[in-house]
């Protein structure tokens, strides 16, 4: 998007939601709001009209709910959506629908509450104004037959907008028999915790928060808590991991440039690392840390990406040894790891 403001639908049967969302973002000049809907039919008849470049939606809504408009709409208007939600599972129903990224609703009692929101929206809205839509979704488990996997290694994962869709398609792809997985995604507190559930009762593998003292065991899987940096430590032969409240790096925490620099220093060739879908460049130096050192490493391509930022570093500056889509990171790991 460049030029031209970025068109905004805002979509919520609350009057007070929609004034404060639609004043709100547009403070930032390069943000104007077309329309206001109060419910996905009102929304069809004005994504139409207007043709909006981005739409912010509620989940609970009368008529329909925020997801099943998703569901319906993604199919047949490629359309980025920023999803508003209180604090629940729904964000994650909704981005597996198809929705780019989520915002919870503010305490609107609390001005600084609202304040953080409408920043964040904004800064989400821009994202999204770039973010590839696709509503293909389908990929193939992978066939672990021809060759023993190595649980000695690691593999260290980032990633942000997207990454969540990114990160379930690819662990629900793999066998029950991986070695120990460490994740960065960037991802509000709270959330981290149950997004590792949600990984935990939908694939093969043993997904958990981590927390300080946990050790790295073939296939666990961890995730690292959305307001703490993740790291690991050697401990004989063995990883220990540490999470730690610190400033954020590349303005995230967790930062997957933690992760990956512990990795290249602790693991070295006995690691893979792997970018997924994001904005920005959080973990291109740390990936090219452990290529350095020996590891595998992998860039998602620029076609499969919700948004080709972190992974485009990372491949600029030469941290990526293979680049694959989504679809075949998989295989290309399990190569990795025979």
């Amino acid at each position: 998007m460049t030029g031209r403001k970025i068109k905004v639908l805002v979509v919520d049967d609350s009057l007070l939601f929609r004034e404060v969302i639609a004043r709100g973002i547009e403070t930032d000049p390069a943000i104007e709001v077309v329309a206001r809907a109060t419910d996905p039919f009102d929304a069809r008849d004005k994504i139409i009209r207007y043709e909006p470049d981005v739409m912010t939606c509620d989940v609970e809504m009368p008529k329909m709910n925020g997801i099943e408009f998703i569901k319906r709409l993604i199919p047949q208007y490629p359309l980025p959506v920023i999803v508003i939600s209180t604090v629940s599972e729904a964000v994650f129903d909704a981005l597996n629908a198809g929705a780019v990224d989520f915002v919870t609703k503010p305490d609107i009692q609390s001005a600084i509450s609202v304040e953080n929101f409408i920043k964040d929206i904004i800064q989400k809205i821009k994202i999204a104004a770039n973010a590839k839509i696709s509503s293909a979704k389908g990929m193939s488990a992978v066939s672990t037959s021809g060759g023993r996997i190595n649980t000695k290694k690691i593999v260290a994962i980032g990633a942000s907008t997207g990454g969540t869709e990114a990160i379930f398609s690819l662990l629900k792809n793999l066998p029950a028999e991986m070695p120990g997985i460490l994740i960065v995604q960037h991802i509000p507190p709270v959330f981290s915790a149950m997004f590792a559930q949600r990984l935990d009762n939908q694939t093969r593998l043993n997904v958990k928060e981590a927390r300080t003292g946990d050790f790295l065991e073939p296939g666990m899987v961890f995730i690292a808590p959305g307001n703490m940096h993740m790291k690991i430590k050697s401990a004989g032969d063995r990883f220990r991991i540490e999470t730690f409240a610190g400033d954020k790096v590349n303005g995230h925490c967790p930062s997957v440039d933690v992760l990956f620099e512990s990795v290249a220093k602790e693991a070295g060739s006995s690691s893979i690392g792997i970018m997924l879908t994001g904005m920005g460049y959080d973990g291109a130096r740390g990936l090219l840390a452990m290529r350095r050192k020996g590891a595998g490493t992998i860039g998602q391509d620029e076609q499969s990406c919700v948004v080709y930022g972190m992974p485009k570093v990372a491949y600029d500056i030469g941290a990526v040894e293979k680049q694959a889509s989504l679809q075949n990171i998989p295989q290309v790991l399990m190569a990795m790891l025979k």
